[in-house]
């Protein structure tokens, strides 16, 4: 009986995957209010958050994304790269504004934290340069309440 080895290197088939997590900050305003509910429904729902002079937060925007390093430059993504698309797509739209009105991808939606971070993964995502994924986008809206969405 014969026994055969076959010795294969299957070192080029392993990805190393790599997250790197640009963070941000904004300050913007907004209210929870369905205009097809009564006064006292959106008072029971949302409470405080349906001011009708609305109210106001100081974000903290964690933009990750994730790849393989780049043998040249070690890089996943150029930081600074990854920081202008953020700033120059997200931040200048959203910082010191009023999110139900003046943002217009959250025009006519509910203006929930949890939609706002959809809203900001579908304005990123196709930015995101070539060779790299966007992995999470985590926003905190208050030091207890945050939410993460990795997309679909």
């Amino acid at each position: 009986m014969a026994i055969i080895l076959l010795c294969v290197n299957f070192a080029p088939l392993i990805k190393i995957m790599v997250y790197l997590t640009r963070v941000e900050h904004f300050n913007a305003a907004h209210k929870l209010y369905n205009p097809a509910w009564s006064r006292e429904q959106n008072d029971a729902v949302f409470g405080r958050c349906a001011n009708e002079n609305w109210h106001g937060h100081n974000f903290e925007l964690f933009v990750t994304v994730k790849g393989d390093p780049n043998p040249d430059t070690g890089f996943i993504v150029d930081a600074k790269m990854l920081g202008r698309i953020v700033k120059d797509s997200i931040i200048e739209k959203l910082d010191h504004r009023n999110l139900n009105l003046d943002v217009d991808f959250m025009r006519d939606k509910m203006c929930s934290i949890e939609n706002l971070v959809i809203g900001i993964w579908n304005e990123l995502k196709p930015l995101i340069p070539t060779g790299v994924e966007l992995h999470c986008i985590k926003l905190v809206e208050t030091p207890r309440i945050y939410v993460e969405y990795y997309g679909d």
